[in-house]
């Protein structure tokens, strides 16, 4: 029997959904660190892997755990876990770069009425029992310049909402991208700097962006300006962000990520920004609503049992993307009974395979991932030319050094048959449905 193992806190219709399809899913509320996932891992023979954002899937992780055969990241980024590493060994690796936009979106637009309204320091008054009205520091929105650094998916829809509230929207990205309604692009995010009110980041987790935005470009922000950072907690300079606050240079800030969290709810957690009035700090919940965990826990286990079960790689960030939906007509591998009779094959393994029904044959699908060399298509084709395995479909995607092809085979495969496709020269991993 195929088994997951799902780790902080992923939404229980990801569970729900995996265990319909016959798939034994065991949960943890918390992250967990090398040596206890090996553990985990191993233990149970875990076979797809679902974490959030604190767990690390390092090499030496995929390493100790053969048995793994896909990772899914239930969230938008996927830099806890070593994609290259993962590729070599044929564990694919899948995330939700869309599921949570929305929630982040509205978290970054609440953040900004709330820091120019200065309503943490009003709300600070209050809480200790002074009435302290005054508008003084206190600003509408509208009319006022939104730096938005990094217009991928979250960037470009905080553009369109900050404009319909008469925002004036520009935004810089390392990549061309097309303006939405008026936005503008600079050229450099020293223009950017220079003439936003706001500035928020929404840049991704690679990691020559570690501590990218530090006291170089705080300096250079305009007097009085209010900062947030809802991406990744390790590319700013938390320390260059209080000085500037606590000198006067920055109104305000909102953070949602830091360079270190904790792994488990309820764990201590300290900043020195909480000693500044008007900041918001939030325990890295900007995609953390109801609406958005369920939409992401639907999004990956769907992601991951199709990948199990007919091989699809579509949107895996480190597999060549394969749509294999159409590769056999009446799809081969839907007709398998249980979730997880199929079987990944890795180095020494064999996997006796499940063999999916259609309404003219017996088929069997043999997913083979493979180093991209000229050549290993035919010799995949001889393999089974010579076991008299009739193909019904192929199809093939190639991205960098590897290679994935999927072959939709007439019959039944024999281990011996298996054998042979594992030892094609080349051969990264073979998994068949």
């Amino acid at each position: 029997m195929t088994t997951a193992l799902l780790l902080e806190n992923i939404h229980a219709t990801a569970a729900d959904f995996l265990r319909s399809r016959g798939i034994d899913v065991m949960t943890a509320a918390g992250a967990m660190d090398e040596d206890e996932l090996i553990s985990a891992v191993t233990e149970h023979d875990v076979n797809l892997l679902g974490i959030r954002s604190k767990t690390q899937v390092t090499a030496r992780v995929l390493e100790a755990c053969p048995s793994l055969e896909a990772v899914g990241c239930f969230s938008i980024g996927t830099n806890q876990v070593d994609l290259g590493s993962a590729a070599q060994k044929g564990v694919a690796v899948f995330n939700a770069p869309y599921s949570n936009t929305r929630s982040v979106m509205e978290l970054v637009i609440s953040d900004i009425i709330a820091l120019m309204r200065r309503v943490p320091e009003h709300t600070l008054s209050i809480r200790s029992h002074t009435w302290d009205k005054t508008a003084k520091k206190s600003h509408e929105v509208r009319g006022k310049t939104l730096g938005i650094v990094g217009y991928g998916n979250i960037g470009s829809q905080v553009s369109i909402l900050a404009e319909a509230l008469g925002m004036n929207v520009v935004f810089y990205d390392i990549e061309e991208k097309l303006a939405l309604g008026n936005a503008t692009r600079m050229n450099s995010m020293e223009e950017l700097l220079r003439i936003s009110d706001a500035v928020t980041l929404h840049i991704d987790g690679r990691a020559s962006n570690a501590g990218i935005f530090g006291e170089r470009y705080f300096s250079m922000m305009k007097q009085d300006a209010v900062f947030m950072n809802l991406s990744r907690g390790f590319i700013i300079d938390v320390q260059a962000l209080y000085n500037h606050l606590k000198s006067g240079h920055l109104s305000g800030a909102a953070v949602d990520v830091f360079p270190t969290e904790p792994k488990a709810t309820g764990d201590e957690f300290d900043t020195p920004l909480t000693e500044i009035a008007n900041v918001i700090l939030t325990p890295h919940v900007g995609g953390s609503t109801l609406e958005a965990q369920k939409a992401i826990g639907e999004f990956v286990s769907h992601k991951l049992y199709d990948y199990l079960v007919d091989g699809n790689t579509s949107l895996s960030v480190n597999m060549p993307n394969l749509n294999v939906s159409a590769v056999a007509g009446s799809g081969a591998g839907a007709g398998a009974g249980s979730a997880g009779a199929g079987g990944a094959v890795g180095a020494g393994a064999i996997g006796s395979g499940a063999i999916g029904a259609t309404a003219h044959a017996r088929l069997a699908r043999i997913a083979h991932l493979h180093t991209n060399l000229p050549g290993i298509l035919a010799k995949l084709n001889n393999v089974l030319s010579a076991k008299n395995l009739n193909i019904v479909a192929q199809s093939l995607a190639t991205e960098g050094d590897l290679g994935y092809v999927i072959t939709d085979v007439a019959g039944v495969l024999s281990e011996e048959d298996v054998q042979a496709v594992q030892d094609i020269p080349g051969t990264v991993r073979v998994h068949i449905l």
